[in-house]
Formats: C-alpha cells, sequence, structure tokens
C-alpha cells in the first residue's frame, strides 16, 4: 500500500464521492478508482459502500480511515517541516490555538514573525478548548500548539510565559477604580460565564474558586468566546473573567480591568508531537523572547501541568 493511495482514500471519503475527489486531485476517475481498488486488495476487503449518489465507509473503512488520515498528515507536516526548516519559499507552519491567545498575543508575534521570516507562511487553526489543541497536534493537522499546558503530553513541552486572569466590569462599576479585589467581595454578583471555561474535577473553575470564597456564582448569561464574555461585561450584564492580554490589547477600550487578590496566573506554552526544530524552534523563541506577546516572564517552578493556573485564592481547585 502507498502513500498515495490512502491520500485518495482520504479524498474519496472527505468529498463523499469519486467524481469530486478525482476533480481535486486532479486525476481521471478511472484512475482513481483503479488506486482504490487496488488499496483494498492490499488490506483484504472493501473500504468504500458504492452507492449512486456517494459512497459510505464500511466497517473495515471506518478502522482503516483515521489511520490513513494521520499517515497523510503527518507526510504533509514532514514536507511543510522540511521546507519551512531551510526557509524556503513556501514553507509553512501550522499552529493551533485557543481563540483568546488568537485574539490577545498572537497577531503581535505572527507580524514580527512575518518581516523576520517572509519565506515561512503561518496558517493559524484556532479552537474553543485546550483538549482540541492537543486533538489537532495528535492528529498531525498542526505542526505545534500554543496554549495552556496539557497535563498529560508525551512530546516536546516549552513554557513560554504565564498569562494573567483578571475581572472585567463596567467602566462605572462602584469597584471600577481599584487595581485588584478580593474574589469574596463578588459574592452578590452576577456572572457572565463562557463555554471555554475549563472544567475542573468535573466542575467549571469559577464555580471552584468561588466555593473556596464562601459562595457560588449566579450566572447571568452563558456565552461560546472570550471576547464575547468581555463585552457582555463592559455593557453592564454581569462580572466577566478574561486572560489581561485579551481585555487590554484587543478588546478592552471601553471596561474596567481589576486583579484578582491573590492573582490567577495561567503557565501558557508550546506543545508538539516531534522535537521544535527551524521553524518551530524559531517561532517558540520568538514568543517567549518577546516582550509585546502580554505574557509574564515564567516564574521558576511556576509550570506544572497538574496546576495550570499558578495562584488562585485559599484552598483553590486544580485547574487543568
Amino acid at each position: 500500500m502507498s502513500l498515495r493511495q490512502m491520500e485518495y482514500f482520504v479524498a474519496v471519503v472527505e468529498e463523499s464521492s469519486f467524481t469530486r475527489a478525482a476533480e481535486r486531485l486532479h486525476v481521471t476517475q478511472p484512475a482513481l478508482s483503479h488506486q482504490i481498488k487496488a488499496l483494498e486488495r492490499n488490506v483484504g476487503g472493501e473500504l468504500l459502500e458504492r452507492l449512486p449518489r456517494g459512497v459510505l465507509l464500511t466497517p473495515m473503512g471506518r478502522a482503516f480511515l483515521p489511520h490513513a488520515e494521520r499517515s497523510v498528515r503527518s507526510a504533509a507536516q514532514a514536507r511543510r517541516a522540511a521546507r519551512a526548516a531551510a526557509g524556503a519559499e513556501g514553507g509553512e507552519l501550522h499552529i493551533a490555538t485557543v481563540h483568546s491567545v488568537a485574539v490577545g498575543i498572537l497577531p503581535d508575534v505572527f507580524a514580527h514573525w512575518w518581516r523576520a521570516h517572509p519565506g515561512v507562511g503561518l496558517v493559524l487553526h484556532e479552537y474553543a478548548s485546550t483538549d482540541a489543541l492537543e486533538d489537532q497536534v495528535e492528529r498531525g493537522i498542526a505542526d505545534l500548539a500554543v496554549g495552556p499546558l496539557p497535563a498529560h503530553w508525551t512530546g516536546p513541552v516549552v513554557p513560554v510565559g504565564e498569562e494573567e486572569i483578571v475581572l472585567v466590569v463596567p467602566f462605572d462599576d462602584p469597584l471600577a477604580g481599584r487595581s485588584s479585589v478580593g474574589l469574596h467581595e463578588l459574592a452578590d454578583r452576577s456572572w457572565v460565564r463562557c463555554a471555554m471555561e475549563p472544567v475542573i474535577e468535573g466542575r467549571p473553575f469559577l464555580e471552584g474558586v468561588c466555593a473556596a470564597a464562601g459562595f457560588a456564582p449566579r450566572t447571568a448569561v452563558w456565552t461560546e468566546h472570550t471576547s464575547t464574555a468581555v463585552r457582555m461585561a463592559a455593557a453592564g450584564v454581569g462580572v466577566s473573567t478574561a486572560p489581561a492580554h485579551l481585555v487590554g490589547g484587543a478588546i478592552g477600550e471601553d471596561c474596567a480591568v481589576l486583579g484578582v487578590d491573590p492573582p490567577w496566573l495561567r503557565p501558557l506554552g508550546v506543545f508538539s508531537r516531534v522535537a521544535l526544530t527551524g521553524a518551530a524552534a524559531a517561532f517558540t523563541e520568538l514568543l517567549g523572547a518577546l516582550p509585546t506577546a502580554g505574557l509574564r516572564p515564567p516564574r521558576p517552578g511556576a509550570f506544572s501541568p497538574e496546576r495550570p493556573y499558578a495562584d488562585c485564592g485559599a484552598s483553590p481547585p486544580v485547574v487543568r
């Protein structure tokens, strides 16, 4: 079996059609069908069920598909890595991250990268959760991920700094003139919550830290993205949490920001399936060295996958 055959198979599955797959691959349909049949002979059974209006995976095909996808993507990743390492024109570095990092940290990093490495393009993949980052890197869709440190990652992990998680309130809020507050002072407030909020031991992060402060948060609204939650908080819907770099640099011109006492600091890092070399290593170095990225320098001993928030008040839950 060849990589080309697996590439053809994946294309047919993705397009649900031999005709569309052949057009995408710039081959004739008979040539595509011949390669798929050769692949099926090699594996010992039919992978696809041919229907009048498309194709479906057989049980054997469903078992074969994730391995074929990984092989195809690993080959594409290897080509990208080789070209990017050489600084070749047309080389690409695929980066996975969560929305708040994409909006609050990476724009300035990408601008500096493009000036220094014009021959190596960056492709950004944004996801709603840190679990999705691990999945996309593991599947070879992204060359590396930038985000909270993974708890059980077997590949390289490079800490690059810490982000502070702050509270967002309107400018006319009674607390707006202060630099920080104790969480217990917000026991009677409503909250704007985000679907991207981490879940700790089966309970959302905010519920855990509020419980440690002696109260249960009253949720006014749930949002899908952190930037939406910040806008809601600025309008007076309720208090919201957000990374400081997101509020101050990207979307926070019309709200007040409060630190939490003691502060909430979340380590961020870069992780990959393979050693960070060439363009991947250069990007990681730039991310950690660029002060305008909005990250605090890492403190000695602050980075532990078992405690993604370094300081969360009295008896805080472990935040993953």
